[in-house]
């Protein structure tokens, strides 16, 4: 079973997904680095080459294909990947969706602290990020909300705070993680 991991930029999907898949002794894939990886360019050498569609057409096939090769898995996927396409369905379709969640003061911090590294908030000022985080949100909130399951990514900022959520997040699906020669 695959566990697919979603919600928005800076969320902690990564960092989560990770530690969960580490804790389950299952394999643990980024979307973004494998899209990277199988790739050989950067996510935003691709946004400036194909631009953002470019980008998200090239994101469903390396969605679809990771699946495919994942096994018993964590993926965690890029904040965009629900919300083109059909992708959300897929994902609901081929294992459990967890929307990661946090809160939009810590998703607007965060961002601002790494904001080069985002094709999509590069270059833009803090009340730019600001806006940006509020407008998206909202946009893509509905296709998060989807998921079969919702956690909280506020508290991921130190190694006692990652084990302390992952580990609560296990104990509060006990049926998911029980057998996990299911998983």
């Amino acid at each position: 079973m695959i566990i697919f991991v979603v919600g928005y930029m800076a969320s902690g999907k990564t960092t989560f997904g990770r530690a969960l898949a580490e804790k389950l002794g299952v394999n643990f894939i980024d979307l973004d680095q494998y899209i990277e990886e199988t790739s050989g360019a950067k996510i935003p050498e691709i946004f400036k080459e194909k631009g953002e569609a470019g980008f998200r057409e090239l994101e469903k096939e390396m969605l679809h294909s990771s699946v495919e090769n994942a096994g018993n898995s964590v993926i965690a996927c890029g904040g965009g990947t629900p919300c083109y396409f059909d992708n959300m369905e897929f994902l609901n379709n081929n294992g459990i969706t967890v929307f990661l969640e946090a809160s939009t003061p810590v998703l607007i911090s965060r961002l601002q602290a790494e904001n080069q590294s985002r094709p999509l908030m590069a270059d833009k000022t803090d009340d730019e990020i600001q806006e940006k985080v509020l407008t998206q949100l909202c946009e893509r909130l509905p296709f998060y909300m989807e998921s079969k399951l919702k956690w909280h990514g506020d508290d991921l900022e130190t190694p006692e705070e990652i084990e302390t959520n992952v580990s609560n997040f296990i104990s509060t699906y006990p049926s998911l993680f029980r057998d996990l020669g299911t998983l």
